[in-house]
């Protein structure tokens, strides 16, 4: 078996193939050039209505799956693996997840897209000091969540997927919208939380996913903007 992933440089699909190489799990790479608007073609939109990254296709379901923390919550499901499968610890996993998928980065995304969120461009500047406010008091909780259960990952001892959807927001908050971002001393400051990010960026798994994504070593907690060989990260 093997999954096909759908995706441009530094997107969300990051995220999915980190989740994919930490499984060990085989799966082949589609790009889709957002410098050339192919995320609105016909043909993707066929994988996905909304035209959003990213999709991953899966042998024997019936429809390819998008929605970040719902293929991250499939792979977990399905191969028994980063989210804790006790009965007890269960909702804490699931409550993390979605709190990263429908809090965070949807935070993020009114960000780095604010010109979709307002009807008036001169709203922008203000509309972005709230979202900085928002975005930097959920780091502070997560870190927080962090040390409340020692460490060294989000949920405690065990490493999950929370882990890499909090990593993979934590770099793009410090790069994106350019010129309008989250200090990196900002995340620097919450030491539990930076500990995690220098931690994970260490594992084998996540720099193979890096290299992959032409992100650098240090995506985490030295990022840059990638010049990507193949596609885009804009549009």
């Amino acid at each position: 078996m093997s999954y096909t992933l759908y995706g441009s440089p530094d997107s969300a699909n990051a995220v999915v193939r980190t989740a994919l190489e930490e499984l060990a799990q085989p799966y082949q790479d589609v790009l889709v050039d957002r410098g050339a608007a192919a995320q609105h073609s016909a043909a993707y939109r066929a994988l996905n209505p909304q035209g959003l990254l990213p999709v991953l296709v899966v042998p024997g379901q019936d429809e390819p799956l998008f929605e970040t923390a719902a293929i991250l919550l499939f792979l977990a499901d399905r191969h028994a693996a980063l989210l804790p499968q006790a009965p007890s610890a269960r909702g804490r996993g699931l409550k993390w997840l979605f709190f990263l998928s429908n809090t965070l980065h949807a935070d993020l995304r009114v960000l780095f897209y604010s010109a979709r969120y307002v009807s008036d461009e001169a709203a922008i500047p203000s509309l972005r000091v709230a979202m900085h406010r928002r975005v930097e008091a959920h780091f502070g909780l997560l870190d927080a969540e962090i040390a409340r259960h020692g460490g060294p990952w989000l949920l405690g001892e065990a490493l999950s997927v929370c882990d890499l959807y909090l990593a993979w927001c934590a770099r793009w908050a410090q790069l994106y919208p350019v010129g309008d971002t989250l200090p990196g001393a900002a995340l620097a400051a919450r030491p539990r939380l930076w500990s995690l990010l220098e931690a994970l960026q260490q594992r084998p798994a996540v720099q193979r996913a890096c290299q992959r994504e032409e992100v650098g070593l240090q995506a985490f907690t030295a990022p840059v903007v990638p010049q990507p060989s193949r596609g885009s990260v804009t549009g």
